[in-house]
Formats: structure tokens, C-alpha cells, sequence
């Protein structure tokens, strides 16, 4: 499997010095999120859980069997499934992103302690690949590269109690994490936007966010555009993030929700998705 190429020409100089991303030691395309170190502050989602319906738009109810370890290698997107322009890697399970890293001030939240947290929480789960926490049972990752954006996709076993809350967690950042700024390692000063954003009506219940980190690279001004995406579907959770400097393909991340859902359901129905499911709902 290739190697992921270098970013965008027009941050060369920077991510080539590793002043904007860095990169763990190499793991399997397939690894496991808890293979990666976790930031210091990363942390189980918080409590305040409410059900989750499902959509009604979902394809038909979902399967309640548990995931294995080949279901969720199997469950995972392909290349295929993203079509052209993208290249699958087998290192994401190291991707780390500066931009991501440092502590949330304060002092630029009118709720003080508790809105920061939840912000800090955001972040270091984010940088660690551990939004939805750590996965109770079989979980898996990949990840595809187009120019300077990368797509990472997770599947796993969360628990239904831990994924509702997670998710419950994600719909109060749009206003929790509306805008705040972060300090990094090296002093600089941060601003991070955080949006809700829509998703295919597919799982049981479903969250997407959009957020925009604008900081500095040796020196020069740089600006990070994120999508982040969870889908629940019973137990199993998916996980989409897809973005870069020079923004992010919106419909990368919707296709990347959509096919992998429909994977993931013929799974957990005991079934063999093919490289190219067709999503329906």
C-alpha cells in the first residue's frame, strides 16, 4: 500500500518541517484508534445522556448483534467508496495535527471552567483520534489522502449507553464551542470555529461538525477546515474526519458517512458489504 503523499504545495515549506502535522510511529492501515497516544487531557465523553431515536429515513432497523474484529476490518470504506482523486494510506492511525494541540484559554468563555473543558475535550480528542472515547469491543481504522486533505474513517464497538451520551456531547459544541481561542506549545495564539453541519439520515442517530483553526506555521498564516462526523448504529459507532489547509470536499464526508453506514449494517446483518455498497435513505 502507498504511502500518503506530502501536502499541498502551498504549505510545503511548513508541513515538510513538521510545524504543522506529526506523524507516530507507522501503524496498520487497519489499526486500532487505541494503538495511538492520547493527548494528556483526552477523556471520556461527559454524562447527560438522552436517547437517540432513530431516523426514520434509516434504511431498516438495525442489526443487534455484536462486532467482531473481521466485521469491523470489513465494515471499513474503500477507496472505491470515495471514488477518484483519493489514495488510501496505511498510516493513519498515526496522523497527528498540531493545529489541534494546545490548552483552550479560559478566560474567552463568558461560562468559564466548564464550557473550556468541554472545548479541551474537543481538541485533545480529536488530535488523539478518540472522539467517541475508546472502543469496548472490535474496532478498526483507515485512512485516504487527496493533495493536502486527509480522511480518516473509524468503526468500533462503543457501547449504545457511551455512544448516545457521545453524541448528545457533540450537539451541545455548536454552542458550547461556538468560538474560543488556543494557546499552542510555542505561544502562538489560536481561534477556532466550531459549526453543526447535516448528515446523510442514516444509524440510529448521527452528529456532524465543521470547524475552522486558524493559526501560524513558521510564520506564515495558515487556516485548518475540519469535518467531523459520528454515526451510532446500535453498540457500533462510525467516526468521519476529512479536511486540510486548503479546506475541505463536504461531500467527501457525506459519501464517507453514507457508504459506511450501509457497510456497516451489512455487517452487523451478518452479511459481505461489497467495495462499492450503495447507500439507500
Amino acid at each position: 500500500m502507498d504511502r500518503p503523499s506530502r501536502p499541498a504545495r502551498v504549505l510545503a515549506s511548513a508541513l515538510a518541517t513538521g510545524t504543522l502535522l506529526v506523524t507516530a510511529a507507522c501503524a496498520d492501515g487497519t489499526g486500532s484508534p487505541e494503538a495511538a497516544p492520547a493527548s494528556p487531557a483526552a477523556e471520556q465523553s461527559p454524562a447527560s445522556p438522552s436517547p437517540a431515536s432513530p431516523s426514520p429515513s434509516s434504511p431498516s432497523p438495525w442489526p443487534t448483534r455484536a462486532l467482531t474484529t473481521g466485521g469491523a476490518k470489513a465494515a471499513l470504506i474503500t477507496r472505491a467508496d470515495l471514488g477518484d482523486g483519493w489514495n488510501q494510506v496505511n498510516n493513519a492511525a498515526s496522523w497527528r495535527d498540531k493545529l489541534l494541540a494546545g490548552k483552550v484559554d479560559v478566560a474567552s468563555f463568558l461560562n468559564g471552567k466548564t464550557g473550556s473543558q468541554d472545548c479541551q475535550k474537543l481538541l485533545d480528542s480529536l488530535y488523539s483520534d478518540t472522539l467517541l472515547g475508546r472502543p469496548v469491543g472490535a474496532s478498526a481504522l483507515t485512512g485516504f489522502t487527496n493533495g493536502d486533505a486527509r480522511l480518516l474513517y473509524q468503526v468500533g464497538d462503543y457501547g449504545k449507553g457511551s455512544l448516545e451520551k457521545s453524541l448528545d456531547w457533540m450537539k451541545s459544541l455548536a454552542q458550547t464551542c461556538g468560538h474560543f481561542t488556543v494557546t499552542g506549545s510555542d505561544g502562538g495564539k489560536r481561534t477556532v470555529r466550531v459549526v453543526s453541519s447535516a448528515l446523510p439520515a442514516v444509524g440510529d442517530g448521527r452528529q456532524g461538525l465543521t470547524l475552522t483553526v486558524q493559526g501560524t506555521a513558521d510564520g506564515a498564516p495558515v487556516t485548518l477546515v475540519l469535518d467531523v462526523a459520528a454515526v451510532r448504529a446500535g453498540s457500533s459507532g462510525i467516526v468521519v474526519t476529512n479536511g486540510g489547509p486548503s479546506g475541505v470536499d463536504h461531500g467527501a464526508t457525506e459519501t464517507a458517512v453514507r457508504q459506511g453506514a450501509q457497510r456497516l449494517q451489512q455487517v452487523l446483518a451478518g452479511k459481505t458489504p461489497s467495495p462499492t455498497a450503495t447507500a439507500t435513505g
